[in-house]
């Protein structure tokens, strides 16, 4: 203590030039001397720590291993600088704690063994060390791809867990990659010209999707976004990867929907502009079909009225003729309108019973046989005698009349109408087969719509619902109706009823 004292002008001068803290300790660890920095570090007036014991600029639980550490080191007699790879605090007057870095070296004078210790206060050093620290933390721990890389050879030089857990790659073999490794759809011209306006400075950031491989060669795609960021003397690129997988898959999910979605309506638009024409078609269809046979009848009764004389009776028949078989019709047009309803609404109910072909065939032969023109006959199906089947009476009833009438109605004069019926092993076919006009080809794919006419049969009388009604109902039963036809040459219609329902 003596001697820095009487030494005191020699300390001050060099110690004051110096701008760290001196603390300059006796093996009493007593602090003999002190510089002005060291002082105003540890908030003490001039000279106030002199004589004082070393431990009163340290926090008190450091005291004890304190204590045992500076006698060790007198005893080595060893320079150290302390405070690397662990944190030392020293304690100001106020009591605030703080952290330090401390050289010690040991010296002799005058034949005493003194310590100075060099302080610093590395506050700011350790606020940005932990600053770094953070940011570290937040760059390794993010659940976004970070990726690192040298400006000019593309090396990367970090990349954080989440790259390395969903590439596969550890941080030793990134160290040797480029991003062109893992990118498939580029190569280093086109990955060249990407990267080129932020090079340039034109840009300072570029946003892009493309698609990364993993190690195990599994692709994922990725948004991309990139920019250059200075790293000590040198530019980097820093990479921020967004996994789009779900995004792409949601979207790609979205668009079918919208597709699906779009479809559907345009299906169904297109379904309401059809009911519409239908719609207007059957208006059309049932002011012209009830039209004229109203016509006729009404002519048939204004005409009834003036043949009054006993001879005039063959008139009279004539006309009540004509009423009757109108009357008929227009009775046929309401059963098929309202059997098209019954078929909308599910309200048909069948009958599966056995009964004989024959009688069937023939009561709708007899029936024809009025509607038929002049030299047409219908030729009756051989081998039909002992036939039993074994379905609904009245739906057959109903298909064959159509089918038979349609022929009458489309056959020239002087024509046949042909029925046959083919037994075969699963299903028992009736055919009607007529020599008439015929469908055209371009309308064939509609011949089973409702309320469509071949355009060759428009000025025919007919409502075109009749072959709709006689598919669905047949198709209800398991049995089905086709055709094939030729215009200007005639047509076949087929009836096939399958085995199991007939005996």
């Amino acid at each position: 203590m003596r001697v820095f004292q009487k030494n005191s002008n020699i300390f001050n001068l060099l110690s004051e030039g110096v701008s760290e803290g001196i603390i300059v300790v006796n093996t009493k660890q007593e602090i003999v001397a002190t510089n002005s920095s060291a002082e105003e570090m540890f908030g003490y007036k001039k000279d106030e720590l002199l004589g004082k014991p070393l431990d009163t600029l340290i926090p008190k639980r450091y005291h004890k291993n304190h204590d045992r550490h500076v006698d060790e080191f007198i005893k080595k007699s060893q320079k150290r600088q302390m405070g690397h790879g662990r944190d030392i605090n020293g304690i100001r007057k106020n009591g605030e704690e703080f952290p330090v870095e401390a050289g010690l070296n040991p010296f002799e004078i005058y034949g005493s063994t003194y310590v100075m210790a060099l302080v610093i206060d590395i506050t700011e050093r350790k606020i940005k060390e932990r600053e770094l620290s953070h940011w570290a933390r937040i760059f390794d721990e993010s659940l976004n791809e970070i990726y690192v890389f040298d400006v000019k050879s593309l090396r990367f030089e970090n990349v954080n867990q989440e790259a390395q857990r969903n590439l596969g790659y550890s941080m030793a073999e990134l160290k040797t990659m480029t991003p062109l490794d893992i990118k498939p759809e580029f190569n280093r011209p086109k990955f060249g010209k990407l990267i080129a306006p932020l090079l340039k400075g034109k840009k300072t950031k570029i946003k892009f999707e493309t698609t990364h491989s993993r190690k195990d060669g599994t692709l994922y795609p990725v948004e991309v976004h990139l920019q250059v960021s200075s790293l000590l003397d040198n530019y980097v690129f820093v990479a921020m990867i967004l996994d789009i997988t779900e995004r792409k898959n949601y979207t790609e999910k979205l668009e079918k929907t919208v597709q699906e979605r779009t479809k559907r309506l345009t299906e169904a638009l297109a379904k309401e502009r059809e009911l519409n024409e239908l719609k207007t078609r059957f208006l059309s269809l049932v002011s012209h079909e009830f039209k004229t046979p109203l016509s006729s009848i009404l002519t048939s009764i204004t005409l009834l009225a003036k043949y009054t004389q006993g001879d005039q009776q063959d008139k009279r028949d004539k006309h009540v003729t004509t009423i009757r078989n109108k009357v008929k019709y227009l009775d046929a047009i309401l059963n098929d309108f309202l059997s098209v309803e019954r078929l909308d609404s599910g309200k048909v109910n069948y009958k599966i019973e056995e009964f004989p072909l024959s009688k069937l065939v023939n009561e709708v032969v007899y029936d024809a046989n009025m509607l038929l023109k002049a030299g047409q006959k219908i030729r009756y199906p051989e081998n039909v005698d002992d036939m039993v089947i074994n379905f609904d009476e009245k739906t057959l009833e109903l298909v064959l009349s159509n089918l038979i009438h349609n022929a009458i109605k489309y056959s020239p004069e002087d024509s046949t109408i042909d029925i046959s019926v083919k037994n075969y092993a699963d299903n028992i076919q009736l055919q009607v087969i007529d020599k008439g006009i015929g469908i055209p080809k371009k309308d064939q794919m509609h011949i089973f719509d409702r309320y469509f006419r071949a355009e060759n049969a428009l000025l025919t009388q007919g409502t075109g619902i009749g072959l709709n009604i006689a598919k669905q109902h047949l198709e209800n039963l398991g049995a089905t109706l086709e055709f094939s036809s030729e215009e200007n040459k005639g047509s076949t219609f087929i009836v096939r009823i399958p085995q199991e329902q007939t005996t």
